[in-house]
């Protein structure tokens, strides 16, 4: 038997959900494409968020994530608003080094 199972993998995420909302996962193939692209990310070099050994491949790496909570599924409103919220950033961060860069020369 795997653990932790889809459906444990399930409870943690949609933990936090209140009564009469849409749960954040509602399928065991949300859960699989959430780990899979996570652990395409450990691969490519991402940080890892748990303890972990040698030994373990980056899916199981995942799957330990987002069972302790370390990683969080975001709905699509979720993900559409960090979205604007990092572009906003990046464009104030532009707008600033504009400014910097346009600072007048002393004579």
């Amino acid at each position: 038997m795997i653990h932790p199972s889809y459906v444990e993998l399930m409870k943690v995420v949609n933990d936090n959900v209140e009564i009469g909302e849409e749960p954040v996962v509602n399928s065991r193939y949300s859960i699989v494409c959430a780990t899979a692209k996570r652990a395409r990310q450990i691969i490519d070099g991402a940080e890892r968020l748990v303890p972990y050994s040698a030994s373990e491949k980056p899916l199981s790496i995942a799957v330990d994530e987002l069972y302790q909570g370390k990683l969080k599924i975001l709905t699509e409103e979720e993900a559409r608003e960090m979205e604007e919220q990092e572009q906003e950033r990046a464009e104030a961060q532009e707008q600033t080094t504009e400014d910097s860069a346009e600072e007048p020369e002393e004579m």
